[in-house]
């Protein structure tokens, strides 16, 4: 029995809520939370929770905007209330895929279509040769390939900031101002580069009147400007290949300043899916890992787990799948994933490789969230077709949105093991290969610890 702690659930997991109540021996904390005709949110905390330890426990699936939404308004309610600490516990942390600067599916960005290129020369399927003397240099940029050509060319000083060349009267003008001093300098420059202007126009047979001309050289010695933007084809030399974004919103970071501003005074997630995310808080943020329960699986329920063989589907869970290998004495596997075409006909076909030994052998793919399990069925079926005999897919968050239920019945995956992190009792039933591991022990012994200000440094132990 824990005393003077309250546990509030929100509308995404109540199931969760209460088994965390249940094993923390106290009852689940009474109150509203609904909506009006209009669609807006309302909150009401029937219990006291003044002086209290309130702990808040809403996961990120499912309507995960509203849900978001609801979590700030009943941390907030909660300081109104005059609570000692509020602690928002979320199993699948909203929006923690969005930390960073997004970029398009395609990849990385290229300077140019792809062409067909020789033999002697690297394509995008192999190691681009290292830069040196006598190897061509990489096109990266659209016009010019040599910087110091094409910044000698873009003039980025004050007085002449349009990239354009200079003309007679302009340089007149400088060597003016330079000789004869600012005053004096500045009205010989505009007088002798005016009428010097005007007489070399009529001169080389160009016929502009003097006040064309006037103007046009009075425009150019007064700009204070480093960008032209009457001139788009120079600055364009310097513009962002297609690819990346430049103008987005960092909706993680936002997320991380809406809980802080909203009260909240820790937060506790699940595996996320960055874990740089915590650097985002400028309160304690743990962040709780399930590989113990996934380590526990294939201990427990694949036979001769030594043989069997950890694969990461895409490089970025490389280091979670290596862990878990590593503490298992596993051997390990990587699959590659090449978003970058090599042809324009190929443009939408992303090649997957396989490094690593999976003939006749039981893989196990590991990953930490599963969307529209896309990533996960394709490289259930690269295993399959370099002779895997079973195919294990072990995830932490099983959002499984959009057809991805669909996917996986129809995929070469024999099983695929999940945390209830999110609710998972309709996917179960639309899934016979679906197997659902209980978070809720890791959750009720951090709220344990984190309310008696215990250590909770064990919970991250998972060799």
């Amino acid at each position: 029995m824990v005393r003077n702690i309250v546990i509030l659930s929100g509308n995404s997991h109540p199931s969760l809520a209460e088994s965390v109540c249940n094993m923390l021996g106290v009852p689940s904390g009474n109150r509203i939370l609904s909506k009006f005709s209009v669609g807006e949110t309302r909150c009401e905390i029937q219990d006291s929770v003044r002086g209290k330890d309130v702990f808040i426990i809403q996961s990120g699936g499912g309507s995960i905007n509203d849900h978001l939404i609801e979590l700030c308004i009943m941390i907030s309610a909660c300081k109104t209330g005059s609570a000692k600490r509020v602690t928002a516990v979320l199993p699948l942390f909203p929006y923690s895929r969005q930390p960073d600067l997004p970029y398009n599916k395609v990849g990385a960005p290229l300077s140019k279509n792809p062409v067909e290129v020789s033999k002697d020369k690297y394509t995008f399927e192999s190691v681009p040769a290292t830069p040196g003397p006598g190897i061509a240099k990489t096109a990266g940029f659209n016009k010019e390939t040599d910087l110091t050509r094409v910044m000698s060319r873009t003039s980025l000083s004050n007085g002449i900031g349009n990239g354009l060349p200079r003309t007679s009267s302009e340089n007149y003008f400088n060597a003016n101002s330079n000789t004869n001093g600012h005053a004096n300098g500045h009205a010989n420059g505009y007088m002798n580069g005016h009428t010097n202007g005007h007489t070399n126009g009529h001169t080389n047979g160009d016929t502009p009147s003097a006040h064309s001309q006037h103007l046009l050289t009075h425009s150019r010695g007064g700009s204070y400007t480093t960008h032209d933007y009457e001139n788009p084809a120079l600055i364009s030399t310097f513009e962002a290949k297609p690819g990346y974004k430049r103008w987005v919103a960092q909706a993680g970071t936002l997320v991380a300043d809406l809980l802080t501003c909203a009260g909240a005074d820790h937060v506790v997630a699940l595996d996320l899916h960055d874990p740089q995310y915590q650097g985002f808080f400028d309160i304690p943020m743990d962040n709780l890992y399930g590989r113990p329960l996934l380590k526990r699986y294939i201990q427990q329920n694949i036979p001769d787990y030594k043989e069997a063989v950890i694969v990461s589907p895409d490089a970025g869970g490389a280091k979670r799948a290596t862990a878990i290998a590593d503490s298992l004495g596993m051997d390990f596997a990587l699959i590659h994933k090449e978003r970058r075409p090599t042809r324009i006909t190929d443009r939408q076909n992303a090649t997957m490789m396989l490094v690593g030994n999976v003939a006749n052998r039981v893989c196990i793919l590991v990953d930490d969230l599963a969307d529209t399990a896309n990533t996960i069925t394709r490289a259930a079926k690269l295993v399959r077709k370099e002779g895997a005999t079973a195919v294990y897919a072990l995830l932490t968050h099983g959002v499984l949105s959009g057809d991805a239920i669909a996917r996986i019945n129809a995929s070469a995956l024999d099983k695929v093991i999940v945390t209830n992190s999110v609710p998972q009792d309709e996917h179960k039933r639309l899934c016979p290969k679906l197997e659902v591991l209980d978070v809720a022990p890791i959750f009720a012994e951090a709220i344990r610890r984190i309310h008696h200000g215990e250590s909770i440094s064990v919970l991250f132990q998972y060799d």
